[in-house]
């Protein structure tokens, strides 16, 4: 009787694991099947606004007027007239050559003029006086004609002692060196003293600084823009073009297109436009980089997202729309330009439909979604 009873209890204890084991696998079932929890996320709006923007392209800012100063006479530096780095006026006086030899044969070509003259004088004289013999018939003719041939070869020395003249005073004249243009002298090549060959040693270099030029580089296929830019007066006066300084600041003053390039690199299918730039402050120098930036023709009003609503997978752009059954869509939208924390998109949303913003990690297309913000679990006692 007790080996039965004994044999009961276990097959009872059996039994009830057996049916503990059973609810357990029901319970996990359950767990398997049942629906992943809402994701929770942030939404905005999408929304239509003034948009903005322009192109950027890498500039270097140039001269509109340079001219490297070099000397037309040989001879040694002994005169120097300017502050190095300073704006000098049209016609100031910069460099002076050695004069002595040319002043000296300047004033030796001006004695032999005069010497020329005196017998072109007296030769003609001659002339005259042979001319009116032989009217006469009290001269022969042979001399007569030897007197006019003389007057001639007379008057010919003198041309030719005016041009030693006119060369000796140009020489004279080289020996000063001044300025073509007002424009910012540079730091001098030379110094008091040195020898100087003519038009071979490089004196210093001068270039103007009020307008200045801004050159960019585009491709072949804006050609037409940048003429459409040239031709449209308005857009002179206006922001249509842009100078960003090193650093990041903005030039305060618009520019207007100058010139473009008469011909396309072929090599590159580029081109070399030409901005001007008002320059009163001569805060621009000769060969800074700087930014041009150009209006964009497509600026105006469009639909504009945060930034950090952009899922980017294999190459393409997605946001996940919030729709009315509480999930999120994925969709595939074509970017415009970035706007500090917002970006254009171009096509795939429509006004007003709500934009995950904060979540988009953990999403998947068709995901439940919620902005309700998760409770946690509750504190323990005493906390």
């Amino acid at each position: 009787m007790l080996k039965l009873k004994t044999y009961m209890n276990k097959k009872l204890l059996a039994l009830g694991l057996l049916a503990l084991a059973s609810c357990g696998k029901k319970e996990d079932g359950q767990k398997k099947n049942a629906a992943p929890p809402a994701t929770p996320v942030t939404l905005a709006a999408a929304r239509t606004t003034e948009a903005i923007y322009y192109d950027e392209y890498p500039a270097t800012v140039t001269a509109l007027k340079t001219v490297e100063l070099r000397t037309q006479v040989t001879g040694f530096v002994t005169g120097i007239f300017f502050e190095e780095g300073e704006v000098v006026p049209k016609g100031k006086l910069l460099y002076e050559i050695d004069q002595r030899q040319y002043q000296a044969a300047f004033q030796q070509a001006q004695a032999e003029l005069r010497s020329t003259q005196a017998n072109a004088t007296n030769a003609q004289a001659n002339a005259g006086r042979y001319q009116r013999l032989a009217e006469q018939d009290a001269v022969a003719r042979q001399l007569v004609d030897n007197a006019t041939t003389a007057a001639a070869a007379a008057r010919a020395q003198v041309a030719a002692a005016q041009a030693t003249v006119n060369i000796a005073r140009n020489n004279l004249g080289f020996s000063k060196v001044t300025a073509p243009f007002t424009g910012r002298i540079g730091i001098s090549d030379v110094r008091l003293g040195s020898q100087v060959g003519a038009g071979t040693t490089l004196l210093n270099t001068i270039s103007s600084e009020d307008p200045v030029g801004v050159d960019i580089v585009v491709t072949q296929t804006e050609i037409a823009r940048f003429n459409t830019l040239q031709n449209n007066k308005a857009a002179r006066a206006d922001s249509s073009l842009r100078l960003v300084l090193p650093g990041g600041v903005t030039y305060p003053l618009p520019g207007r297109i100058r010139t473009i390039d008469r011909s396309v690199n072929s090599g590159t299918g580029s081109i070399t436009v030409r901005v001007e730039f008002a320059n009163p402050r001569r805060e621009l120098k000769d060969g800074m980089s700087a930014v041009i930036k150009v209006l964009n023709t497509q600026s105006g009003e469009h639909l504009v997202v945060p930034y950090k609503a952009i899922v980017e997978q294999m190459g393409e752009n997605f946001v996940y729309v919030a729709t009315d059954s509480s999930t999120a869509q994925q969709r595939a939208v074509k970017l415009g330009p970035r706007l500090k924390d917002q970006i254009v998109l171009m096509n795939g949303v429509k006004e007003g439909e709500k934009i995950v913003t904060e979540g988009v990690q953990k999403l998947r297309d068709g995901a439940k979604i919620t902005t309700e913000v998760p409770k946690g679990p509750p504190a323990a006692p005493g906390k």
